[in-house]
This record gives C-alpha cells, structure tokens and sequence, in this order.
C-alpha cells in the first residue's frame, strides 16, 4: 500500500482550523485536467496528487466530486475541492449544491466564484459560507478585484485567492506573459486580515517568491506543474522560434 493511501474521508474535523496556518509560505499544486486530456480522470489526479506531496506541496486543489474523492484517499495534505460547472459566468462550484457535493467527497476546504456575480442558486457569499462552515468545511473564495476580495472576507471566507483576477470583468484579460497580479495581492494583505492565497499566471519559482513577498499567506500553481501538453510546447515554440545569426 502507499503511504498515503487508507488516509480518512477528511482530516480529523479539530484540525481543520489549523490548516490555514499550516500553509503560509507554502506551496498549493492544482491537480487539473480537462474532458478530453491524456491526464482527464481519478486515476490520473490522485497520482499527480500523490507526486505533488512527494515534491514538497503542502496541499492540493482538485476540480470535481469523482476526483477529490481518489485525491482524498491517496494524499493526507488539505484538499481544496472546487466543481467547474458551465464554461461562462460563474462555473466555479456555482451553486451551495455543488459545494456541498464537493465537501462530502472530501474535501476540507471549498474553493468557489466570490466575484459577487449573480450565483446559479441565487445565494448570496454570505449565506454559502455560512452552510459551508455549518458543513465543518473550510472556504476559499476566488476574487478577481479588492473589492470583491474585501468583501468575501467579511462574509467569513477562511481564504481569499487571486484566481480571477484578469478573467472576469469588461477589462481585457491578462495574458500569461502578464504574470501574477501583484498589485492584487499585496492590496487585499494590506487590507484585510483574512489570509490571500496567490494564484492565477504563475509560471516561475520566482514569480512564487514575488508573490509571497508582497504578503502572499500562500502560492497555488497549476499548470506550470501539472500540465504536461503545455510544458512541452513552450520547449517546441522555443525550439521552432526564428533564430537571428550572431554577426561574423
């Protein structure tokens, strides 16, 4: 058996509280892959999982019912559970439904749209968290501004993350070139107490680094690591590139 295999449907609910701290300075890995990639499915995630905690990540988010059930029984790091829903809007476990299905598949902490857009269920943040917390789960609310940040916060989010930032909104969207949002991230810690989580366009162990350094509780990165198709064609780009003759 491996050694994280056995692990119980969630951490031991008294601990939950303590896995927030336990992540600053930390480094989340998003084991994702979408309908149609080699890597799509359970079996696929829990060992990527399984190789992100033998690397160092000290959790793990994972997308869909099915796979943060093969995640929660193959690693003994948090797992934070989203549902993609949908394509447009708010996908990103867009409902209390959704979250629920995702906590009882083990998750201990839920990862969900805080945007303040209109919520497939009509809900508000306030009242999701609250059925959440009740649940003895834990919430990560994904923002793309600092207002939005500012006001999952108050409604009692356990995380606020800098997932969407550049994804939402009448702005042009961010390439990954752009980078992370920095200035995103060292507003909401200056802003409110709740702990920011990173994420979105970290491609670099030293966009990592710039990231904690503007006041980062901790650093989620997805496809950098867990997306082989597009590692390996950022080395044939770098390969097919017109090369310029060094001068004789």
């Amino acid at each position: 058996m491996h050694p994280n295999e056995g692990s119980p449907p969630h951490l031991p609910v008294p601990d939950r509280k303590s896995l927030v701290p336990g992540l600053a300075g930390r480094l989340v890995v998003s084991c994702q892959a979408l309908p149609g990639e080699p890597l799509h499915g359970p079996v696929h995630m829990s060992a990527m999982a399984r190789s992100a905690v033998m690397g160092g990540a000290a959790a793990v988010r994972v997308n869909g019912p099915e796979d943060v059930a093969a995640v929660r029984g193959a690693v003994r790091v948090p797992v934070i559970g989203l549902w993609k829903d949908g394509e447009e809007g708010v996908y990103i476990t867009p409902t209390l439904r959704h979250a629920l299905a995702v906590a009882e598949a083990g998750a201990d902490i839920v990862a969900l749209d805080a945007t303040g857009r209109p919520r497939g269920d009509g809900l508000d943040i306030a009242a999701t968290f609250a059925a959440l917390h009740a649940a003895g789960v834990l919430v990560m609310a994904d923002v793309s501004t600092l207002d939005e940040g500012l006001a999952a916060a108050a409604a009692g989010a356990d995380l606020v993350a800098t997932t969407l930032s550049g994804y939402t909104g009448t702005g042009a969207p961010r390439s990954a070139a752009a980078g992370p949002d920095l200035d995103l991230v060292a507003s909401l810690a200056a802003r409110t107490g709740t702990p920011v989580a990173a994420e979105g366009r970290i491609t670099t162990p030293e966009q990592a680094a710039a990231v904690l350094a503007a006041g980062a509780h901790c650093v989620v990165v997805g496809g950098a690591i867990t997306r082989p198709a597009d590692l390996t064609r950022r080395f044939v780009t770098a390969l097919t590139a017109p090369r310029t003759e060094s001068p004789a």
